[in-house]
């Protein structure tokens, strides 16, 4: 179950790149794009819950935690990543995102007194390693300016806000809430809070759209926020923030292989061992070695 949900993530997260750049596209204002994705991701996730019988009411404590969780990971974030592709490239942008691995481990150790496992090091080191190698070129074409500090400064704050968004949802799971209604109910204050962000800056909220913008919006609200987002805090329940998180540098992998066939984006060296890198931090972190296996079945036996 837990390789079923990893595999979903990674494939679903590691697609969105292209509607997020169709919607870009588009012209549509970061917030009013935003806006629309988590306002379709909470009709659908209402409508599914509400059919099953399954909406669970929450208290007031519980709804505050969604508006933070809201903040932290259906909004604010978003606004940042799109905002700071305007000042850095996407492969920089990734690079920064991996520290995810780090925030995620650190903020479970700060907030739920986790362990942090020796695998967690040597792993996190490979992973962090293996994505600056694979967008090695970006990094050293980077001038180091006051535009590019900005870009650095969101990214680092949207990655800080995902991590902080991955505790609540940790609290949330702790508190045995479901993760589909208090997702429907972060998705919904996130958009709202976006949609009060757009009308204060008069933004249009029903431009003119191509229909592959329109499509890219819909699988972006679907696929990428209703299925990978609840895939994935299945995950960080199941097996932690810290390695759940690192299926976040898996997803400029699938994005590569994508650009390859979409766009004939050539593979460098440095790409390769990038790649070699990463798999190696997941062997690391998943891969149980034969004396841990061999004391599994022993346990199972007595």
């Amino acid at each position: 179950m837990n390789a079923l949900l990893y595999a979903l993530v990674v494939v679903i997260w590691g697609t969105t790149w292209i509607a997020i750049t169709l919607q870009q596209k588009s012209g549509v204002s970061v917030s009013v794009a935003v806006f629309w994705r988590f306002f379709i991701s909470a009709m659908v996730l209402f409508a599914f819950v509400s059919l099953n019988r399954k909406l669970q009411k929450l208290a007031v404590q519980d709804h505050l935690f969604c508006m933070l969780q809201a903040c932290c990971i259906f909004g604010f974030n978003f606004v940042c990543f799109y905002y700071a592709v305007q000042y850095i490239s996407s492969g920089l942008e990734a690079v920064i995102f991996s520290m995810a691995v780090i925030f995620n481990t650190l903020n479970a150790k700060l907030f739920f007194a986790q362990q942090v496992s020796t695998r967690f090091y040597p792993a996190a080191l490979f992973g962090v390693l293996g994505i600056v190698a694979l967008f090695w070129h970006d990094v050293v074409r980077t001038t180091l300016n006051n535009h590019t500090l900005i870009g650095i400064g969101l990214c680092i704050l949207g990655t800080y806000g995902f991590s902080l968004g991955n505790m609540i949802s940790t609290r949330h799971q702790k508190h045995g809430l479901d993760i589909f209604t208090t997702n429907a109910y972060a998705m919904l204050y996130g958009a709202l809070l976006m949609a009060l962000i757009s009308w204060f800056k008069q933004d249009d909220f029903f431009p003119s759209m191509q229909f592959s913008a329109v499509g890219a919006l819909l699988y972006l609200a679907i696929f990428g926020s209703v299925i990978g987002f609840t895939a994935y805090f299945y995950l960080v329940g199941r097996i932690g923030a810290g390695k759940a998180a690192y299926s976040t540098l898996l997803f400029p992998l699938v994005a590569l292989v994508i650009s390859t066939l979409w766009e004939g984006y050539q593979w460098h060296f440095n790409a390769v061992i990038g790649v070699i890198l990463i798999l190696c931090g997941n062997a690391i972190f998943f891969v149980k070695s034969p004396l841990r296996i061999k004391t599994s079945v022993l346990k199972k036996l007595r």
